[in-house]
């Protein structure tokens, strides 16, 4: 098991690694003008958040919803000594009158050896309420409160988030202010193989994480190559395992969720998703299955954004946009997160790059402190359906009032306590738009794309 003795000895050996893998296996790139005329600003520090307990101690304990009324705990434990799969937890600090047991596995990346990462679910669990819980019977105790039964709820949106000065900025600031649910739409750690830095950043956001579920997906930097190895997420797999079983997934990189009346659709840019893929078919169902009476909000989250008026990334994530964008735009989709460049941008309604008020609202914020800085250089002149644009560091929050009625804010990082609103709007749900009900034809989409819903996007 890896310990603070061979922490550093592990970091070494995993940039080796790296430098080998790169320079014996990475195919020599093809230079493109557009892809690398942005410049970065110089990057804050990395932060390695050191383990401060003993070995056998929880450590990177996160929490994720599981169905309407259950959450799983996750955590690491190192050492020699085999801390048991138990989650204890009860309504009062202190007293746990309830106890769930769970599994644990570990994995192996050339020569990094993972500590035991404990999965257990817990639950019944009642909505809005705060429990207390230890992991593998053992303090500290931690907390989290379960979301709401009924509306109003608030998610904390952020992707790209790393482990920087800026990430910390970041996180103090989503701290600042309650929330429900952190969605993260890839590109968690930049371990990028690395492996000791997928246990600072577990630490880095364990007191978020802990307290609220943390429900993501992959990014790029969760693509984690090994020659003649056919997993690539290895890593974030065996750490980050979300409720796909649950929503009919046959894989960890593509899920869906329903909570407080907004069914969430996480998406994997980084694994098949045309026509013949499993994540093409599995979408196809689960949109079909959506009940807009029971969660009029949909809500779907993926890595490499489908419009980007940035000079990063562009085109990325476009064979996606081509393969599934109908799926959505039928569905009634109503607003799609991604992250991958580094930065905050807010389109219109759009279907098929035009503005169209039955498609869903289009945020990249790929804007969480990553290592890499910020991608600073936009199309000049901005493309029409594109409302609102800015490089700078900071985090989301949407926070749906009703079936009806949502507010989305972006809070700019400052280097002050406070973050500032720098956009806002306010949305209307498409499925209580009588002009945009979901069909199954696209025939309807000439006789929508001139009607507006009764306010301004």
């Amino acid at each position: 098991m890896a310990t603070p003795k061979t922490w550093c000895t592990n970091l070494l050996l995993s940039l080796l690694l790296k430098s080998f893998l790169f320079f014996s296996f990475a195919p020599r790139p093809i230079v493109a003008a557009s892809s690398d005329e942005f410049i970065r600003p110089p990057a804050r520090n990395i932060v390695l958040t050191p383990h401060k307990r003993s070995a056998s101690d929880p450590q990177q304990v996160h929490v994720s919803l599981v169905g309407n009324d259950r959450m799983r705990v996750s955590w690491i434990t190192e050492g020699k000594e085999m801390a048991p799969s138990i989650v204890e937890y009860g309504t009062k600090s202190g007293e746990y009158e309830s106890n769930a047991k769970g599994d644990h596995k570990t994995y192996h990346y050339f020569l990094y050896s993972s500590g035991r990462i404990h999965n257990v679910v817990i639950g019944p669990l009642k909505p809005n309420t705060t429990y207390y819980y230890r992991c593998s019977k053992k303090q500290p105790e931690f907390s989290f409160k379960t979301p709401p039964s009924s509306f109003p709820i608030e998610f904390v949106v952020v992707g790209d988030l790393g482990q920087t000065e800026w990430t910390k900025s970041t996180l103090e600031h989503i701290g600042q202010n309650d929330y429900d649910v952190f969605l993260l739409p890839g590109d968690l750690s930049y371990a990028d193989t690395q492996q000791p830095l997928w246990d600072t950043f577990g630490r880095l956001i364990e007191p978020y994480a802990s307290q609220r579920p943390m429900m993501v997906t992959e990014g790029n930097h969760e693509v984690e190559f090994i020659p003649l190895v056919a997993d690539s997420f290895r890593a974030y797999n065996a750490r980050w395992r979300m409720p796909y079983e649950e929503s009919g997934s046959s894989s960890n990189l593509y899920y869906s969720f329903d909570v407080t009346g907004a069914h969430i659709i996480m998406l994997g840019s980084y694994t098949d998703y045309d026509a013949n893929s499993a994540q093409y078919v599995w979408l196809q169902i689960d949109l079909a299955k959506i009940d807009r009476a029971k969660t009029p909000w949909v809500i779907v989250l993926l890595h490499a954004p489908w419009y980007n008026s940035n000079t990063a990334h562009k085109g990325e994530g476009e064979e996606m946009r081509q393969a599934m964008e109908e799926l959505m735009y039928k569905a009634r989709v109503d607003v799609v997160f991604s992250g991958h460049v580094h930065a905050y941008e807010r389109f219109t309604r759009v279907y098929n790059n035009q503005a169209d008020p039955c498609g869903p609202i289009y945020i990249t914020i790929g804007d969480g402190g990553n290592r890499e800085g910020l991608a600073l250089v936009y199309e000049d002149p901005a493309p029409s359906i594109s409302k609102y644009r800015e490089a700078s560091f900071g985090h989301g929050r949407l926070r749906l009032l009703d079936g009806n009625k949502a507010h989305w804010s972006w809070h700019r990082n400052k280097e002050s306590n406070a973050s500032t609103i720098a956009d806002e709007v306010w949305l209307q749900s498409l499925s209580s738009s009588t002009s945009c009900l979901p069909n199954d034809s696209m025939t309807k989409h000439d006789e929508f794309k001139n009607v507006w819903i009764s306010f301004s996007i």
